[in-house]
């Protein structure tokens, strides 16, 4: 059944997306490029974006329609509302920036509360009605786990924040965001089956068949992009994903080029703040390899065989 699902929603998104195009042109959603940032990026001016929903609104449809045919419909349902709670999050922000022409957006406070508030509600629904997640982090490749109790909820809170920020960052390059993504969510499919977590494995054979259907679009050169519409919702699903299946600390290698993207972003203001000095010529680090001369191209895929060998590490270390 989980093939069905995954061809079902990457045709679905695949048909979506060339009807959608040429609707947010009319409708000049595109997206506007930040003076500061590479030279070379300029040219992307226009470009549609907010194209998240693309791939967002076949995986909610599809995967509300698993809940008819899963034991635990709990677990869909945290992974919906965590899909469309960042989602939203992140379609307001765009909305503000591209249609109401504000380029503030919303504020931090304002996307941190509403992500808060998204993981309160996905704690209340795992901790009465699904019982099998435990509230303590485990050591990848040992039998040691750190219990938190209550606390939990505050390590949820920090555990989707921090990823649906990290894989914003990362979504700077045509399909590098989209990409890493469908490795990372390809290599919690395999612990899913592997953990017998069928309800999480089939909502990622979804997500997955939505993102490779995005994929053809958002390659380079890049007809669509995501915007935080798809990115927040990416980060906080690949976030929700890791902790349900109790093994939360895979992601740091899982999605090890969030990791590194989010990272070079904390050392360069850290640097530039203490020393008045940067250590990358620009961040996230992808715009690093950009001013050293190298194509968009060619940093993509790098990174993508950089996850992919993260992704084999993950899992080898989620199968000890």
């Amino acid at each position: 059944m989980n093939h069905i699902f995954l061809i079902l929603s990457f045709a679905f998104t695949a048909i979506l997306v060339p009807v959608t195009i040429p609707l947010l042109k009319r409708m000049k959603f595109g997206q506007s490029i930040r003076e500061e940032g590479p030279e070379s990026h300029q040219a992307k001016t226009g470009t549609p974006t907010m194209g998240g929903l693309t791939y967002l609104i076949p995986t909610i449809l599809l995967a509300s329609a698993a809940l008819f045919f899963v034991d635990d419909i709990y677990k869909m349902l945290v992974l919906i509302i965590v899909t469309i709670g960042f989602g939203l999050i992140g379609f307001i922000d765009d909305y503000i920036i591209v249609v109401k022409k504000d380029n503030t957006g919303l504020t931090s406070k304002q996307k941190f509360i509403a992500q808060i508030a998204v993981s309160i509600i996905v704690y209340i629904i795992m901790a009465n009605w699904i019982p099998d997640i435990t509230n303590s982090i485990h050591i990848p490749g040992t039998e040691w786990s750190i219990p938190l109790g209550f606390l939990f909820v505050l390590w949820i809170i920090f555990w989707l924040v921090g990823f649906s920020n990290a894989v914003n960052l990362t979504d700077g390059l045509d399909g590098l965001a989209t990409g890493t993504s469908i490795i990372a969510f390809g290599a919690f499919l395999t612990i899913a089956y592997m953990y017998h977590e069928y309800e999480i494995a089939l909502f990622l054979c979804i997500i997955i068949g939505a993102l490779l259907g995005f994929l053809i679009y958002n390659k380079y050169p890049a007809k669509l992009f995501m915007g935080d519409t798809g990115s927040l919702a990416l980060g906080g699903v690949i976030g929700i994903v890791s902790i349900m299946i109790n093994n939360s600390l895979l992601l740091l290698f899982i999605g090890a080029v969030f990791v590194v993207e989010t990272a070079s972003v904390m050392l360069q203001v850290a640097s530039f703040k203490l020393t008045g000095k940067r250590i990358f010529k620009m961040t996230p680090i992808h715009h690093h390899f950009e001013l050293l001369g190298w194509n968009e191209w060619k940093i993509v895929a790098v990174f993508w065989t950089a996850g992919a060998v993260a992704g084999v590490i993950g899992i080898l270390l989620g199968g000890l």
